[in-house]
């Protein structure tokens, strides 16, 4: 909104994400062009979204404005390529650091990223409160001054003095107070998000395709999500962890290119956040994980291929 995103500008962003990611571009009357991500991280694809940026350019029918990039389950995007990509193209870009509060890539930390960025206090969430909330995160003062408008009303000098067109985006205080106690707890349960998922890959990365964190990387883990053969295998080990009590997530069932609302802007082919979408499955996942729950979830993933395989 601050920057005057609308109709006839392009917003690229992930194909495979949660749908606040393009929900946000199609409020404003924009339209998002979706790339592919990468299998090893499930983040924007940096090679396709140069491409996606120069077929827009060609087309001549789009205004492209802006990079949301994601950092899905909790991993920071590429943003080495990505920052050099929209300086290229003068582009705005906006960290979705959603899911990646905590995260760092050589020390620099999540939510640093980038024009803006947000990232959200869902109770799911890495750093969550006890409802719904969430945070925006600039350098830049003048920027900082209009969303500080637009959270309340487009807000002047008071909440009755309304200079532009907002919403009503206040975190309330009970949220806040939630937040500060946790704050001084966070550092020490993302260690322990690390040492469970750290824990989890080493078990079963003979048998399913475990996350890759990059080098000089640390992820948040807002989830530990494993890739499997295809959609009946997950079908199966889901029946079987749920015998057991253990619940799943399937993040995400329905790449954004897939939705009906979005057939007439996108026709292009999704691979790899098409496969994903059949072959992802997220486990237990949080910071006091005990050994024995991680052990139970571990068994019965290792108890199925090895019945398989006798």
């Amino acid at each position: 909104m601050e920057y005057g995103i609308g109709p006839g500008d392009a917003v690229f962003t992930t194909n495979f994400s949660f749908f606040a990611t393009t929900e946000v571009v199609s409020h404003l009357g924009a339209t998002p062009v979706f790339v592919d991500v990468n299998y090893s991280d499930y983040n924007i694809d940096c090679d396709l979204l140069e491409k996606s940026i120069q077929n827009i350019i060609n087309q001549k029918k789009l205004n492209p404005k802006a990079i949301i990039a994601v950092d899905l389950f909790g991993q920071l995007a590429n943003y080495k390529k990505i920052q050099s990509i929209a300086k290229k193209y003068n582009l705005f870009l906006i960290e979705d650091a959603a899911q990646s509060f905590g995260a760092s890539y050589k020390n620099k930390r999540s939510c640093s990223f980038g024009n803006v960025a947000a990232t959200s206090f869902y109770p799911a969430k890495p750093f969550g409160c006890y409802g719904d909330g969430g945070a925006i995160f600039t350098n830049d003062i003048d920027k900082a001054e209009k969303y500080r408008s637009i959270r309340v009303h487009g807000q002047g000098v008071d909440k009755y003095d309304n200079i532009m067109i907002g919403l009503n985006s206040r975190l309330d205080t009970i949220q806040a107070a939630v937040l500060l106690n946790k704050l001084n707890v966070f550092d020490n349960e993302l260690k322990l998000r690390n040492d469970a998922a750290n824990y989890y890959s080493e078990n079963l990365k003979k048998y399913v395709t475990v996350p890759d964190i990059k080098e000089d990387y640390i992820s948040s883990w807002a989830q530990y999500s494993v890739v499997l053969k295809n959609k009946e295998e997950r079908k199966e080990i889901i029946e079987l962890l749920n015998k057991k009590g253990i619940p799943t997530a399937i993040f995400y069932k329905k790449p954004f290119n897939s939705l009906e609302l979005y057939k007439s802007i996108s026709n292009a082919d999704y691979p790899i956040s098409n496969k994903l979408s059949e072959r992802i499955l997220s486990l237990p996942m949080h910071p006091y994980l005990t050994m024995q729950e991680m052990d139970k979830v571990i068994s019965v993933i290792k108890g199925y291929y090895n019945d398989w395989l006798s």
